[in-house]
């Protein structure tokens, strides 16, 4: 039975889903997302002898939203997992993220590899350090309108997902994305088609979870972690071409988007012990909703050969 409770954190009060017991295993979420997103691995992680943690991390869900942007680096969000480590007196974790969630999962296992037994990154793959600040590189292939570049203009973004939330969810979640580069006169939900009918594997309550949660956090708190990748890049830079030490493994869906503007072939060079890619054939961004158990048996065999 998944139990939540409140951890003071690294200064903040966090919010964590927790069930299991065995070796530490967390579940790091993305953009725009809470706990919920491991509703389908919780559980069976926990049944394979594990104990499993997924906290609401920095800005979202019912954890607490510092009010500066600058509280929202890359040292903030691995000063969490690191706290958190501690605070569950347990050490080291497997540490395992989605989305934004792995970028902070392959930081913590960079930062701290003495706390990290093992990393998996889903969605986004481990990548050395950018040549320069990432924002000027995503301006000069993509242009001013790259969803990442958006995301930097205070109130904008808030206000296009505050406006109706639920519609919100139903298109980030249900629909189906072009290129995410926003056209003049445009919002970022207009690079979705929104199907009628939302895909089989996500429910009108898990919706409803999203809303209500949202609702409470606001999108300021999210978007935050977007409006430091410059200043990331620039603290970050006393471990520029430093290598990713621990077990590392990488899975990623055959359609996922961010396909588009990672890059997958850096990955041996950021991670010295990467022990596995797995591309789940016609997954999309969301593949731990979408292809539960096949993300399950993956991730199973990673954490087995710990």
């Amino acid at each position: 039975m998944v139990v939540h409770r409140t951890v003071a954190v690294n200064g903040i009060n966090m919010v964590v889903a927790e069930q299991g017991e065995g070796p530490l295993v967390l579940l790091l979420h993305g953009w725009p997302e809470t706990s919920h997103s491991w509703r389908h691995q919780i559980g069976p992680l926990a049944d394979a002898g594990y104990r499993v943690v997924a906290p609401d991390q920095r800005g979202f869900g019912r954890t607490d939203r510092p009010a500066g942007v600058e509280q929202y680096t890359m040292l903030h969000l691995v000063g969490d997992v690191v706290g958190l480590i501690e605070a569950l007196g347990e050490e080291p974790a497997i540490v395992v993220g989605h989305d934004w969630g792995a970028p902070v999962a392959w930081h913590t296992a960079l930062l701290r590899p003495d706390l990290v037994r093992g990393v998996a990154g889903i969605s986004v793959p481990p990548a050395p350090r950018a040549p320069a600040p990432p924002l000027s590189l995503l301006r000069a292939h993509f242009g001013e309108g790259f969803y990442q570049i958006y995301f930097q203009r205070p109130g904008v973004a808030e206000a296009e997902f505050g406006a109706d939330i639920r519609a919100t969810f139903r298109t980030l979640l249900g629909g189906s994305a072009q290129a995410p580069v926003v056209q003049d006169g445009e919002g970022f939900l207009d690079r979705f088609t929104t199907p009628e009918q939302m895909p089989d594997w996500l429910e009108d309550e898990d919706i409803d979870v999203a809303v209500e949660s949202f609702e409470r956090s606001g999108f300021t708190g999210g978007l935050n972690w977007y409006r430091n990748i410059d200043r990331n890049w620039e603290l970050l830079a006393p471990w520029h071409d430093a290598r990713i030490t621990p077990p590392a493994y990488y899975l990623c869906g055959e359609n996922d988007l961010t396909r588009a503007f990672t890059d997958s072939t850096a990955m041996a060079k950021a991670a010295a012990d990467l022990r596995g890619v797995v591309d789940v054939a016609g997954a999309g961004h969301w593949v731990q909703l979408e292809r539960p158990d096949e993300v399950n048996a993956a991730l199973l065999g990673f954490f087995g050969s710990l």
